[in-house]
């Protein structure tokens, strides 16, 4: 069984930087694709990015790229998204989820993390 736990979430103001980190239990983590969700009130849970379990591949929703970065480090079983140029719309409780197969949707991630609230504003 793998269980994500984020961290890193917060307040931060306008074009401020915050780190999120995603830490897992278990040997499978390594060989799991991993996706960044987000979800604010009222919405949809929508996709951020995701990398593959071998950090080849990456990818990202447009309201993000060129602003969020992803990686792992599979030594450590952690997944970090690296968020610059923060604004209020990306105000939202932010997911980490696992995955066996190379999917965008919700429905394609097995394993999902209790999430961590990031606020963005002044």
């Amino acid at each position: 069984q793998v269980q994500p736990v984020e961290s890193g979430g917060g307040l931060v103001q306008p074009g401020g930087s915050l780190r999120l980190s995603c830490a897992a239990s278990g040997r499978t983590f390594s060989h799991l694709h991993i996706g960044w969700f987000r979800q604010a009130p009222g919405e949809e849970r929508e996709f951020v990015a995701r990398i593959s379990w071998s950090g080849s591949r990456t990818d990202y929703a447009d309201s993000v790229r060129g602003r969020f970065t992803i990686s792992r480090d599979n030594a450590k079983n952690t997944v970090s998204l690296r968020m610059n140029s923060l604004k209020p719309e990306d105000t939202a409780v932010y997911y980490c989820a696992a995955a066996r197969t190379w999917g965008l949707g919700t429905s394609d991630y097995n394993y999902w993390g209790q999430g961590t609230q990031v606020t963005v504003s002044s």
